[in-house]
């Protein structure tokens, strides 16, 4: 993809061609956009959606495929856990039960440890309530230390959860997902170089979320397992034809 000329008056999609366009749509159709949204979790209606986001990116950010991470969150919403806090008073065997029914075999206790030595520092340091969490730190580094310090969770687990958080949390601004960015240069959707303002800025014109959008790119890059040379991107992308 060539330089993108100089902005001209109009509406924000007179910048970009139709079929750029309509490309960014596809990506949100075919393959999905919040992992939150597709658990039934709206992150925009409250902090008690964001527990359950918060319980549900934990498990995401395990070792584990997305489906079993789907899976073993709605086992334990369905056994009443929406929130990490309750999870100190869930007795150990009726954890690892719940992620057994989710999928967890191999890692089941090593993650019923972890979900309940996370429990007790939520309870411990913010009261049992994540929403201390954003009251406490407003700017992303200051979110991301206080985060990263809790058990379980690094890079992969942080970036997602907060991704998904912009513009609900003050300071959820991490930058733009590598993955997304990469997936972006692969549809021809986005130049080399580009942050997230360009992201934000395209997906305004497209009609879409921006969250939406970078997290179906970052589908769209998971979905060729790390492996784009082989695929031909733009319209013709494997990973969007595999999934329609």
């Amino acid at each position: 993809m060539g330089t993108r000329p100089a902005a001209q008056a109009g509406t924000a999609s007179d910048r970009y061609p139709p079929d750029e366009l309509s490309l960014a749509r596809r990506v949100v159709t075919v393959l999905g956009g919040l992992y939150s949204a597709e658990l039934g979790i709206d992150v925009d209606a409250g902090d008690a959606e964001v527990e359950r986001w918060f319980l549900a990116a934990t498990l995401f950010g395990t070792r584990i495929s997305a489906h079993v991470a789907e899976r073993t969150f709605r086992e334990l919403e369905a056994a009443g856990l929406t929130r990490i806090g309750q999870a100190r008073t869930v007795p150990a065997a009726k954890l690892v039960g719940l992620l057994d029914a989710g999928g967890y075999a191999r890692y089941d206790f090593r993650t019923a440890a972890r979900l309940h030595r996370l429990s007790e520092m939520v309870c411990d340091r913010f009261g049992g309530q994540i929403a201390a969490i954003s009251h406490a730190y407003s700017s992303y580094p200051e979110l991301h230390v206080a985060l990263d310090a809790l058990p379980g969770w690094g890079a992969v687990t942080i970036r997602l959860f907060l991704r998904e958080l912009r513009g609900v949390w003050p300071g959820a601004e991490p930058p733009l997902d590598e993955r997304a960015a990469t997936a972006a240069r692969h549809l021809g959707l986005l130049p080399s170089g580009a942050v997230l303002s360009d992201l934000a800025d395209l997906a305004n014109a497209a009609g879409l979320d921006l969250r939406d959008l970078e997290s179906g790119l970052v589908r769209v890059a998971l979905g060729h397992h790390r492996v784009m040379s082989s695929c031909p991107g733009g319209q013709a992308c494997g990973a969007l034809a595999d999934a329609e």
